[in-house]
């Protein structure tokens, strides 16, 4: 066993922990190994989760954006905050942050470094070899009790019933939009798609939600009674609770993050923060209409200026693709659409296509360099029956932005989307993040 003394030592080990040939569990008895595991790692670590109040946060799209606004309006109220996040943009780091600082390159080495030994000791023929997103969520979790933060706000990776994050009983639950996703894993139905959401709803622990379809809202209500946990609804018109009371929200709704999807996460943000406030946190209205109007969130809906300017965003199923082109309607003038679309191998890209194509007056069909990227024959070929215009191949992100700006006049408005890492990929070409 070599010792961990380097960044680079700190992420190869951490990146160990990935295992391509790993199969969606069989039976909902072994996805439960995932949660066991995770105890098991607490228990060898020291329970570091001990003592932190946190905020659980699940749902297909807009949980990422949800847990940045709550923690904008916490941080504006002078409290300290954790924040993990998955995945990253640009360096791992990003997913472990104390008021939004991210963890120090000589701290995460140091607690991979001392993780190492426990992990090397550790009986994976129980439940499995840990996941690097275990490994991160501890890293998290033991950063966190050492910054002595006030609350800790933690994005479920994928699902939620299923999840390591969802060893957690949290002050809050927050579900955002429940959508399709990850089929092969959380269900081919959106009613088992929530019900795997639904999973982090806790007994007799205050949840919140946005309005769900009607596949999905009756889950979300049945999970709630059984857990007795009261379920409130983000609703338009203020926090409806599922007994008919209903809570007004004291500021306005006016996020700094663009795009009109932002208010429905805003609303599912700011519900959290009242039941917060109902949990003896003190947020005052001052620190959430602060916090609303300075949040930053790379790499949704970011709009950079030029001629042609440029939309990134991290929209990769349907349902967020169809909601990007409603936003962009609505919020930036321009004469016509390039899009750059790059997605992962375990997307829906003929669902995304439908919802991008027909709005474009062109298409540059690239990859990112992870090694879940879709092939371009395949994103091609879902676009073209939709597509009235030119479709072009780009091997990179870089030349598939270079690319789409030569097509694009003046006027006009390039689009990259399909993906967190090729939006991230799109904003190192631009010169706005390193690559790590």
């Amino acid at each position: 066993m070599s010792h961990i003394t380097t960044y680079q030592a700190a992420l190869d080990y951490l990146y160990s922990f990935v295992d391509p040939t790993r199969r969606p569990a069989a039976t909902p008895d072994a996805a439960a190994d995932n949660i066991r595991r995770m105890h098991a790692l607490l228990a060898i670590a020291g329970l570091p989760q001990a003592g932190l109040r946190c905020v659980v946060v699940a749902g297909t799209k807009g949980k990422g954006s949800s847990a940045a606004l709550l923690e904008a309006m916490v941080r504006a109220a002078g409290l300290r905050v954790g924040l993990f996040t998955s995945p990253h943009l640009s360096s791992y780091r990003e997913r472990i942050q104390v008021d939004r600082v991210p963890i120090s390159r000589t701290t995460l080495i140091a607690q991979i470094a001392a993780l190492q030994p426990l992990l090397e000791a550790f009986d994976a023929t129980c439940y499995g070899r840990p996941t690097t997103f275990d490994l991160g969520l501890l890293v998290a979790l033991q950063h966190f009790a050492a910054a002595r933060v006030d609350l800790a706000i933690l994005e479920v990776g994928m699902g939620g019933r299923f999840d390591a994050v969802n060893v957690i009983t949290p002050v809050v639950s927050a579900i955002s939009s429940i959508s399709y996703d990850h089929r092969a894993i959380l269900g081919a139905s959106l009613a088992e798609i929530a019900w795997n959401k639904a999973g982090i709803i806790k007994p007799h622990v205050p949840a919140v939600t946005v309005p769900q379809s009607a596949e999905a809202q009756p889950v979300l209500v049945a999970e709630a009674q059984t857990c007795g946990a009261p379920l409130w609804l983000a609703h338009p018109e203020g926090l409806l609770r599922d007994q008919g009371e209903l809570m007004a929200y004291p500021v306005p709704l006016q996020p700094a993050l663009r795009g009109s999807f932002q208010i429905e996460n805003a609303r599912l943000a700011l519900g959290v923060a009242l039941l917060l406030r109902q949990s003896g946190f003190a947020l005052p209205d001052a620190a959430l209409a602060s916090g609303l109007a300075r949040v930053s969130w790379p790499a949704r809906f970011e709009l950079l200026p030029g001629a042609p300017p440029i939309l990134i965003d991290g929209a990769h199923n349907g349902d967020s693709c169809t909601k990007l082109i409603a936003a962009i309607r609505d919020a930036i003038a321009h004469e016509r659409l390039i899009l750059v679309l790059g997605t992962s191998r375990d997307k829906e890209i003929d669902a995304m296509a439908a919802a991008l194509a027909p709005a474009v007056a062109g298409v540059v069909v690239t990859r990112s360099h992870h090694p879940r990227a879709m092939d371009l024959d395949r994103i091609a070929a879902a676009v073209t029956p939709h597509l009235h215009g030119p479709l072009v191949m780009a091997p990179d992100v870089a030349t598939a932005l270079a690319t789409a700006q030569g097509m694009a006049r003046a006027n006009d408005l390039v689009l990259v989307t399909g993906s967190l890492f090729v939006a991230a990929a799109a904003r190192e070409a631009l010169g706005l993040a390193e690559a790590e």
